[in-house]
């Protein structure tokens, strides 16, 4: 991540009015609010899905999507700019920071937490997304635990910025260890601000089903990570797959909570700005944007 040093008077001004910059009037600001259109869950698109493209030519890659029809992207990486060149470029095309990964994970401890915050004020971001965790945490329950206590303390400190802190899976989540899934160990333990970013196709390799998973913790799936499991065709497109989509769409649409749907396609089938752009076209067909 590639952050801004900052004064501490400067943070301590600038975090008093967080929430009040977050909610202006620019287009990223507006649609990041939430769904548009009704009670339509708007569609973005994790940016690693076209990391290639943005890494030769970002600002051409967020005119391509924004032209496509999507409302708003994910981070994952930032290309080497600061957050007011990413700002400008995603106003310039009317999208959205729906949210970034935030790497490495001490860029979310200590000291590095006000430039964290900084960075994403002023991206516009108001969703950071942890995507993978030290494995101190993640070799036994008790680790998972602390874990999810870490994560209710950042909640708690992010919440006066108007940010949220959120969790989104791989596929090892859900392998038992210590007689209990870590998705559960965490999620049954932190506390109800920490936010859940589930991702159906890495969730659906570790055997999981995304229906369940969408049901047992309402309210608290901020978003979803739109993505294609099948056994049969590893480099399926969503509509292609074995996941149940209307059920799951239903439970986002209901009781989950889900304001954004995020497509990623991570395979190789389709160059990558067509596959997101077939996605896109199925979500289409589905009456989801």
């Amino acid at each position: 991540m590639k952050s801004q040093s900052i004064s501490r008077r400067h943070f301590l001004k600038t975090s008093a009015t967080a929430a009040t910059a977050i909610a202006a009037t620019s287009p990223t600001a507006l649609l990041a609010a939430g769904p548009y259109g009704g009670n339509s869950i708007p569609l973005g698109v994790q940016l690693y899905s076209v990391r290639k493209e943005c890494a030769n030519d970002l600002p051409g890659t967020l005119a391509a999507l924004a032209k496509m029809g999507y409302k708003g992207v994910e981070f994952a990486n930032y290309f080497g700019r600061d957050a007011r060149s990413l700002r400008n470029l995603l106003d310039n095309v009317s999208l959205a920071c729906v949210g970034s990964h935030i790497r490495p994970f001490d860029s979310l401890l200590g000291d590095n937490l006000s430039r964290t915050i900084e960075f994403n004020r002023v991206l516009g971001n108001r969703t950071l997304i942890v995507p993978e965790l030290p494995k101190k945490y993640t070799e036994t329950r008790q680790g998972w635990r602390e874990a999810a206590d870490l994560f209710g303390e950042l909640a708690d400190k992010l919440k006066p910025h108007g940010m949220r802190i959120g969790y989104h899976n791989e596929s090892t989540e859900f392998k038992p260890l210590d007689g209990e899934m870590p998705w559960d160990t965490f999620f049954s333990r932190a506390k109800k601000e920490v936010v859940i970013q589930l991702d159906t196709g890495n969730a659906a390799a570790g055997g999981a089903d995304p229906v369940a998973l969408l049901k047992k913790y309402p309210g608290r799936v901020l978003s979803l990570h739109v993505k294609a499991f099948s056994k049969l065709k590893p480099n399926a497109l969503i509509g292609d797959d074995e996941l149940p989509w209307q059920e799951i769409f239903s439970v986002c649409e209901t009781t989950a909570g889900v304001k954004w749907y995020i497509i990623e396609y991570e395979s190789d089938l389709y160059p990558p700005l067509v596959a997101v752009e077939k996605s896109l076209q199925v979500m289409r067909r589905w009456g989801k944007c």
